[in-house]
């Protein structure tokens, strides 16, 4: 860890290579004037939008937006299957059938999902925007989106496979955070606020109507990002029972599958909670950053052409109990369209033997070259976290 004392409060870095912007960003948050005790800032950072994403902010007091992001509760879950290993042609398959149920990119489902499938957000009419956007979400609920987002198939050094899924809220979670950061906003600007709105990070009070009302918002958008995980682990699931089985010849109407699954491991990266640190009581925000207390099992992802991993938190309270969400970018999705070599990506994959995701130029934002070296992250943290198991890609699904 190395700590940077030149602001109001230290900034706590478990880095050497944090991009100058980044920098700025970490600088920011640790000169609010309601930060708590210091910034964490974990090994995978890099430059967000008003605060770096692998950033850990507590406050007093007042919750943002900003510091939480677009895409609240996005997260991880993973699952261990019972199979030992998986034939290239079942697993082509596997990734033909799992495009057909499970909607990716821009898209999403024709008809709308089960309501039962759906957070229970009851008659509370608190839930603004929520309700507004209740109908086009169920729509989406079962559904991967773009950018980084991923269903992988991994092996596991434990022998086995593993189904892993990178997603969030879609766009109800765009639009809640979009709707409480204007109000944040405007309201900062009519109090005279000292923290400056070309900063990004307009702030609610945590007891205001409008800071309670963000924050039964945010946690109604968690749940239906764990909700959306759900529902394409569970197709995701099925696909695999189906076609093992049938491989296998196991009678249609047998009530036992060649495949077993153990229970869901899921992990958040985008929200804020009230948490005990040092003494206090604080609004933990985790932008791009995964809770890791003593004991907690979680998750963190490499590129499609690295190793992923199951850990286990460390309860560090410097980090407040804290580690990275995955290896993080070390360019931005233009510089690496831009800069990077479409071959050279796709043989490195190709040599390794992943279905990766990669077809044209376009896809070389998620590109195992714009992302930061895994190794070097998870030896950053690893005071941090313990590793369980080591997974190897397989095949990767995106958008």
């Amino acid at each position: 860890m190395k700590i940077n004392g030149e602001n109001k409060l230290p900034i706590k870095m478990w880095l050497d290579d944090l991009e100058p912007s980044a920098m700025a960003q970490a600088r920011n948050l640790a000169n609010l004037p309601f930060a708590f005790k210091h910034v964490a800032i974990m090994p995978d950072s890099h430059m967000g939008y008003g605060m770096p994403i692998g950033g850990v902010l507590a406050t007093k007091d007042v919750i943002i937006p900003n510091a939480v992001g677009v895409d609240i509760g996005c997260g991880m879950c993973a699952v261990k299957t019972s199979l030992t290993e998986i034939d290239t042609n079942v697993l082509k398959e596997i990734v033909g059938e799992i495009r057909k149920v499970v909607p990716v990119g821009f898209n999403k489902h024709k008809e709308v999902q089960n309501e039962l499938l759906m957070p229970n957000k009851g008659d509370d009419k608190e839930l603004f925007i929520t309700s507004i956007q209740f109908e086009k979400a169920k729509k989406s609920l079962g559904t991967l989106g773009g950018g980084n987002h991923f269903i992988e198939i991994q092996k596991g050094d434990d022998g086995h496979i593993w189904i892993m899924i990178h997603s969030g809220s879609r766009n109800l979670g765009k639009q809640v955070a979009d709707h409480y950061n204007e109000i944040a906003k405007t309201y900062n600007e009519a109090w005279y606020s000292s923290v400056d709105k070309k900063l990004d990070l307009a702030f609610l009070p945590i007891h205001s109507k409008d800071g309670q009302d963000y924050i039964r918002e945010m946690n109604y958008c968690v749940e239906y990002a764990l909700a959306n995980r759900k529902l394409m682990m569970h197709r995701v699931k099925e696909v695999f029972q189906n076609i093992v089985d049938d491989k296998l010849g196991t009678p249609k109407d047998s009530s036992l599958s060649a495949v077993g699954f153990d229970d869901m491991i899921n992990i958040a990266h985008n929200y804020a909670r009230m948490e005990n640190h040092f003494g206090e009581n604080v609004m933990v925000h985790r932008k791009g950053a995964t809770s890791a207390k003593k004991g907690e099992i979680g998750i963190i992802p490499g590129s499609q052409g690295t190793k992923s991993y199951i850990v286990e938190g460390k309860g560090e309270k410097e980090s407040f109990e804290s580690c990275s969400h995955g290896a993080g970018r070390k360019m931005g999705r233009r510089q690496a369209e831009r800069t990077l070599s479409l071959e050279d990506e796709t043989r490195k994959l190709d040599e390794m033997g992943v279905l990766h995701a990669i077809r044209g130029k376009k896809d070389l934002d998620e590109a195992p070259g714009a992302y930061k070296d895994i190794d070097t992250v998870m030896e950053n943290q690893k005071d941090l976290v313990e590793i369980k198991v080591e997974l190897t890609p397989l095949a990767v699904i995106k958008g």
